[in-house]
């Protein structure tokens, strides 16, 4: 553990509240900030093995809980220690941590497969029924044209590494009384490429891609759900010495619909009837994902009853057919009466009788049925 024993929290710049993605950009700014291939600073390296701990536990839900509640030493009672971190490069650090470099596409190796993306969209509930189209900005590491993605300058080809001969790796051995033990690490003279650029391209500066803003056409299926991702193949980061390139992962966002509510691919909503309207039928406008429609309700509508649309909710996101549309009812009782309108509620009161009020029989076996 870190002497210092800082509030990770502290340590990392964000609140207690910060979600995961805000603890995740805090991390990657410091660690590109303080890591000993960039900072001159005497206490980087010991500031940078702070800021790694501390986003090793407040990234994970158990060792975070575990520190809310019982700080530093509720984490040294539950076995937490930190990870004993080989500092390599910057490249080897957010492989380790994330899957990827300061590009996004791993550790340096002659040929690897590019690394995948995610970008987010935003839709209304109702293009979620019909289906859309998305144009997708987003940047990626694409080949660079000049070097072809070899990182030498034209004319010139990468020669192979005299530190770890070509390996991309390099191996300490050290004997004691129980054997030999043998350490490998990543060689820092090619970061794991086992080749070495002596005249860098100047278009891309050596790194063999170049990032660009690029624009994809989505098409979003009926019926998708919030949250659910899209898999376009191939369009992702460009891979290293012409392997092929990641993916590209889009999240659709299905913004709430203030007049709806979406449950599996049934729809709720309500239908508000005044205390005459309820009494005396009538006719009331309904929105629904196809547009508004006209329904009827016949005289002694109770609050509460359920008129089910069959076939007007959510397509079933690659198969056949639609659920349903529930509209509940909803009946308004007036908060303010005037004297004229209290004196024929009145009248009205005392003119009824059990019959006035009787209860429809079937009506809680319509309810059950409703939420069949």
């Amino acid at each position: 553990m870190a002497t210092t024993q800082r509030d990770y929290y502290e340590v990392l710049g964000v609140a207690r509240r910060a979600d995961e993605a805000e603890i995740k950009r805090a991390f990657r700014g410091l660690a590109r900030d303080l890591h000993p291939d960039v900072s001159e600073a005497p206490d980087a390296q010991e500031r940078f093995r702070e800021v790694v701990e501390a986003y090793e536990v407040l990234s994970k839900r158990e060792t975070r809980e575990l520190y809310d509640r019982f700080g530093h030493a509720g984490l040294r009672g539950g076995g937490f220690a930190p990870t004993q971190f080989d500092f390599g490069s910057l490249n080897d650090l957010f492989a380790a941590f994330f899957g990827d470099d300061l590009f996004g596409v791993g550790a340096r190796s002659p040929r690897s497969r590019g690394a995948d993306l995610a970008v987010q969209v935003e839709i209304e509930l109702t293009e979620a029924a019909s289906g859309t189209k998305r144009g997708v900005p987003f940047p990626v590491a694409v080949t660079c044209a000049a070097c072809g993605g070899s990182g030498a300058a034209p004319g010139t080809s990468p020669v192979t590494c005299g530190t770890c001969g070509g390996s991309g790796r390099l191996q300490r051995v050290s004997r004691s009384a129980f054997g030999e033990f043998v350490r490998s690490q990543t060689c820092p003279a090619c970061r794991g490429a086992g080749q070495q650029i002596e005249s860098p391209c100047p278009d891309c500066n050596g790194e063999g891609r170049k990032i660009e803003e690029r624009k994809l056409e989505v098409e979003i299926p009926p019926g998708i759900h919030h949250g659910q991702q899209i898999r376009i193949s191939g369009e992702g980061h460009a891979g290293g010495g012409g392997a092929r390139a990641g993916d590209v992962y889009v999240e659709v966002d299905v913004k709430p619909d203030s007049r709806f509510v979406r449950e599996g691919n049934d729809i709720f909503s309500t239908a508000d009837l005044t205390i005459t309207e309820a009494a005396l039928g009538a006719t009331v406008t309904v929105p629904t994902l196809d547009g508004d429609l006209d329904l009827e309700f016949s005289e002694g509508t109770q609050p509460g009853e359920i008129r089910v649309l069959r076939g007007r909710g959510m397509p079933v996101l690659q198969g056949f057919g639609r659920g349903d549309h529930r509209v509940l009812v909803n009946v308004a009782v007036p908060r303010r009466l005037n004297d004229e309108q209290r004196r024929l509620l009145e009248q009205f009161a005392r003119s009824t009788d059990e019959e006035t009020y009787r209860a429809d029989e079937g009506f809680f076996e319509k309810l059950k049925s409703a939420f069949r």
